[in-house]
């Protein structure tokens, strides 16, 4: 694979838990390679990764794959409602932030401010 696909595919297989930055995922490759745990071939002017011997023993050797600690007692039920209810938010906001006036702008930030606080108030246990 390469390094979008990875990506992508820890991003699937955590059920959306856990999607690393390119900035995390290129670099960590980069040392995998240098340790000779991967190694990597140009194809279509992309480069492939691939375990090694090596590396595939330390990969049999080594813990549970991150993606399964990332989504390990996650409901996803739940997780779908709460994504949907925030874009849901979001977008409500924008289209006041578009289209609105500056009077209802200020008040959709005040709304969303407080919602914020509220949310933070629910970890307190206060009302």
């Amino acid at each position: 694979m390469h390094g979008y696909e990875m990506i992508q595919e820890i991003a699937e297989r955590s059920g959306g838990a856990w999607k690393p930055s390119p900035g995390s995922v290129y670099p960590t490759l980069q040392l995998l390679e240098d340790e000779g745990l991967i190694a990597s071939a140009s194809e279509g002017g992309k480069k492939l990764f691939s375990l090694t011997e090596s590396g595939r023993a330390a990969a049999d050797e080594g813990p549970d794959a991150p993606w399964e600690e990332a989504s390990r007692g996650i409901d996803f039920e739940a997780l779908g409602e709460i994504r949907q209810a925030g874009f849901g938010l979001m977008e409500a906001f924008g289209q006041v932030w578009k289209t609105g006036s500056k009077d209802q702008r200020d008040k959709a930030l005040a709304v969303i401010n407080e919602a914020r606080k509220k949310l933070y108030l629910i970890l307190a246990d206060e009302d």
